[in-house]
């Protein structure tokens, strides 16, 4: 166990880190607007780039795997919508960003590094698959179904071109795709250049964490909306349980590759949430309550989770 600590600690320590200064220092919000930028468009492509690059074509094209995870997604995000609903009473565009923080783990900031971290480098290619099938199932359905939600645009083929534009602008999605025709195409890249992706990568995680800690640090709430236990249970419980489900149903598959599945749905709800919410002027309190709270109760279950894996109690067939 505390092989485990010694893991899981240092990334919510970084979080933590970032809360506190949040909490401490009041600098105004707008001065993260660069740290985001260089995450988002520079640190985590260059990450998903390397891992899908230096990945043999051949392990990326794995079918079952691919249909197994995103429909482990697909039900997490599919029943925090109805919590939204039911228990929220939530607009269409409300329960969506719902069912995005049940679904939509923390895929980006967390997830790449602590799957190298707990499984080794057999983890790379089922992280970088999941992150690409994932994000674009979720970067399709939500934008679909809050344009519809909205009146101003109720043309469908409206709809499909933000949701289009979303997806090929998106830079963690189309770095993917670059390195994979990387692997594909057998592409040497030069020494310097490399080097220079190689420097870029190993900052994302420190960064993205300690940017996590200081963004939900200045979310202040003064209650917990009705849902937000709910949505929370389904991403850090039911999520995993499925990814589990699933992976026994569509396997067998590598151990690596499983414990990576279950390990990356057992994430807290991913900052984007907020990130989405405010975006599109919906939800947005109850958005930072669930990654707020989300983060936190993954101290708990996600260290679990990775106990499980390195133990061997959480082992495939």
């Amino acid at each position: 166990m505390v092989d485990i600590l010694n893991l899981a600690l240092p990334y919510f320590g970084l979080i933590f880190v970032g809360f506190a200064c949040g909490k401490v220092k009041s600098l105004p919000e707008s001065g993260l607007a660069w740290m985001n930028f260089f995450l988002l468009y520079v640190s985590l492509p260059a990450l998903l780039f390397a891992i899908m690059s230096k990945t043999p074509f051949a392990e990326l094209n794995n079918p079952p795997f691919l249909v197994a995870t995103t429909l482990s997604t697909v039900a997490a995000f599919t029943v925090a919508l109805v919590i939204g609903k039911v228990l929220g009473r939530l607009s269409l565009r409300e329960a969506t960003l719902a069912g995005l923080s049940g679904g939509y783990g923390n895929i980006g900031y967390m997830g790449p590094g602590l799957a190298l971290a707990v499984l080794g480098p057999m983890a790379s290619a089922p992280t970088a698959l999941i992150f690409c099938c994932d994000s674009i199932f979720l970067f399709t359905v939500v934008p679909l179904l809050i344009e519809i939600s909205d009146r101003d645009h109720p043309s469908l083929l409206h709809a499909f071109g933000v949701v289009l534009k979303q997806i090929v602008l998106n830079p963690l999605i189309m770095s993917a795709c670059f390195g994979a025709a990387v692997a594909a195409l057998h592409i040497e890249l030069p020494v310097a250049l490399d080097r220079t992706i190689t420097f870029l990568q190993n900052a994302a995680a420190p960064t993205a964490l300690f940017v996590l800690g200081v963004t939900v640090a200045l979310r202040p709430f003064d209650r917990v909306p009705w849902e937000v236990p709910g949505v929370i249970t389904v991403k850090l419980l039911i999520h995993p349980l499925a990814a589990f489900g699933l992976m026994l149903a569509f396997g067998p598959f590598a151990q690596p590759w499983a414990a990576t599945a279950v390990l990356m749905a057992s994430l807290p709800p991913a900052l984007n949430v907020f990130v989405i919410a405010r975006q599109n002027d919906a939800w947005i309190e109850s958005a930072s309550v669930a990654v707020l709270l989300g983060t936190f109760a993954s101290v708990v279950t996600l260290t679990s989770v990775m106990w499980a894996i390195q133990t061997g109690r959480l082992a495939f067939p």
